[in-house]
């Protein structure tokens, strides 16, 4: 029997996923695709009188092309780095009267598979997800909660109306349309475990990603706006002007509006596929890189309002008052920058495969109360914002207490 020779098949440069074994999966269902093209293609050639053979197969793993009766062919295996450990070994299949043989020596022989989980190591990983799921639910849920009612104080006290506090109203809503965000993402990738999340590509999926990115891109950009309101505040002086104020909502839901735009004109014209995820694509730059531009304006502002700080303090001419304003204004906005922005800029250097587990926690968990901190920062713990609601407090007391005695009085009085 003659044998003949096919060269490995290269993987494709376009197979991207959310994770490692997503792109396995792509790899094997475009080469499934063009081996059943292949198939199609010769099922409309007529066959010539007297030929005898097999047709072309594709056995999920490689594609055997047609080969007359008694011969025999070989192929390499798949360049798949993360399922064989070598890619030179060869599969031998022959042509019988009754088909194609089976491969020999088999994949997992010839190929060196990669030694796979435990179900134990599975079960445990899987575990680990819930009760990361489990936390940083409850971590949404409570930033969510605190913001609404955050928001609620600065909308009902009078006294509490002012650029500053609107400026950090937005703030509060861009937190909470990344919590829905993320529980709508989730709601939409995961609900259904039968679904294959590799090859999901739905506009309902598109959608919930968009979204998400959207709401990522704006929660970083009203982070900006209150770092460039802080130092606006410092330069010039201690007022509420409006005269700024839709130039800091352009820059707010502006920008992540016509990047987020820009990138989905991109996805649908030069990589459409899957559920629009994979963070492995160039393209992806088209998101991280505003948000990276963000986070270094803020960095640069941080250290721009700490020199203004520091000469402000120092001045002899200070009030007391005026000091206690500067250090109220600005302790918590220099707490936040540094602390949004460093993880995102360290993970965002290296490979989305390097530092998983860290990655996913500090993201997912630590992430989710990011929310809860902003509120209890820039709302509970605001002086003027508890003196406001302790002065009410007291005006409702008394008005309970005057209430009660006129009621009391008109009784006795009957």
């Amino acid at each position: 029997n003659s044998v003949i020779l096919l060269p490995a098949l290269s993987p494709s440069p376009k197979v991207q996923g959310t994770h490692p074994d997503c792109s396995v999966v792509l790899h094997f269902q475009e080469r499934e695709v063009e081996c059943l093209e292949r198939i199609h293609s010769e099922s409309q050639t007529l066959a010539l009188p007297g030929q005898e053979g097999c047709p072309t197969e594709w056995d999920g793993v490689s594609c055997w092309p047609a080969l007359p009766l008694g011969q025999s062919r070989a192929v390499a295996c798949p360049d798949i780095l993360n399922v064989f450990k070598k890619s030179k070994g060869l599969i031998q299949r022959n042509c019988t009267e009754w088909g194609w043989s089976l491969p020999s020596p088999p994949y997992h022989s010839a190929c060196q598979l990669d030694t796979l989980s435990s179900s134990n190591d599975t079960e445990a990983k899987a575990r680990h997800f819930v009760t990361m799921k489990v936390l940083y639910t409850c971590g949404y849920s409570t930033s969510m909660a605190a913001l609404l009612v955050a928001i609620g104080i600065f909308s009902c006290f009078r006294k509490l109306h002012c650029t500053r506090n609107s400026i950090h109203i937005h703030f509060f809503t861009s937190f909470i349309l990344r919590g829905t965000a993320v529980f709508i993402k989730d709601s939409v990738l995961f609900s259904d475990e039968s679904i294959d999340h590799c090859t999901m590509s739905t506009v309902t999926c598109k959608a919930a990603i968009t979204f998400f990115q959207y709401s990522v891109l704006a929660n970083f950009y009203w982070l900006l706006v209150e770092g460039l309101y802080l130092q606006t505040l410092l330069l010039l002086t201690f007022t509420c002007d409006r005269s700024y104020t839709w130039g800091y909502i352009l820059i707010g839901w502006g920008v992540p509006m016509v990047t987020v735009g820009v990138w989905v004109l991109t996805r649908l014209q030069y990589d459409n596929h899957g559920c629009w995820d994979d963070y492995s694509s160039l393209y992806w730059w088209v998101i991280k890189a505003p948000i990276l531009l963000a986070i270094f304006v803020n960095f640069l502002i941080f250290l721009n309002v700490t020199r203004m700080l520091a000469q402000k303090i120092r001045c002899p001419d200070l009030s007391k008052t005026h000091r206690q304003q500067y250090m109220r204004l600005t302790k918590s906005t220099l707490l936040l920058i540094p602390l949004f922005g460093v993880h995102y800029v360290v993970f965002a250097l290296f490979p989305k495969h390097v530092g998983m587990d860290a990655r996913l926690y500090f993201e997912l968990v630590l992430g989710s109360y990011q929310g809860f901190l902003v509120a209890l920062l820039y709302c509970f713990l605001n002086g003027e914002v508890q003196a406001e609601i302790r002065r009410n407090w007291g005006k409702w007391q008394r008005s309970m207490e005057s209430n009660v005695f006129n009621l009391v009085t008109q009784d006795f009085t009957a």
